[in-house]
């Protein structure tokens, strides 16, 4: 665990300091680049409130940006990395306020989330998802992915950062709360890294047409 400074002070006033917030990372680094804090600052801003927590998760990935970002963007079709979504519908074309209905897969605490689309930059690789129904405990969750050009063992890489903030659930603590929704980020975060790796080495290996 990282944690960083410029986590949004509570209401309390008298020149109370804000929490630091709190940084994972996926690949279980222990430093915090310049640049990644940069990138959060800029990117990620969330104001949680009392009730709420927020956290963060990022992960480097051996393929380019354009590969990576055309999975990332495909909201009509999370499955294509999120290895807990069973099935997915949305109507329309993918623009902002485009709902999905999500299923998921068994074994979670939930079958159904319903999700709306509340930002996508093409240019800046940036898309922003709120929960607005569903079965789940994520009540008011609400994250940001950004995806980032970077350069691992002398090859075109990706870093991807995800944050969120989400209400914490009655019987819950904020730190089991932040542990639950980062660990499914991890995951995504993770099965993103494979399905763009792999197909970065089909692409190597494929022969060209003549």
């Amino acid at each position: 665990m990282v944690e960083m400074d410029g986590g949004v002070g509570g209401g309390g006033g008298g020149g109370q300091t804000p929490a630091p917030r709190r940084w994972r990372l996926a690949d279980e680094r222990c430093d915090l680049r310049a640049m990644e804090t940069d990138y959060v600052r800029r990117f990620h801003r969330h104001e949680p409130r009392e009730h709420q927590c927020s956290s963060a998760v990022a992960k480097h990935i051996k393929a380019p940006v354009h590969l990576v970002w055309s999975l990332v963007r495909r909201f009509d079709q999370p499955q294509l990395f999120k290895p807990f979504v069973s099935r997915c519908e949305m109507k329309g074309n993918i623009e902002i306020g485009s709902v999905r209905e999500v299923n998921v897969k068994s074994g979670l605490p939930a079958t159904r989330s319903t999700e709306r689309l509340e930002l996508l930059d093409d240019n800046e690789h940036i898309l922003s998802v709120r929960f607005v129904g569903g079965d789940h405990r994520l009540q008011n969750y609400s994250s940001i992915l950004t995806v980032h050009p970077e350069v691992i063992d002398g090859r075109p890489g990706t870093l991807v950062i995800e944050s969120f903030v989400v209400d914490v659930p009655d019987g819950n603590t904020k730190d089991e709360t932040c542990y639950f929704v980062e660990a499914l980020l991890k995951c995504n975060l993770k099965s993103l890294a494979e399905v763009s790796e792999r197909q970065v080495v089909k692409d190597q290996t494929e022969p060209l047409d003549r």
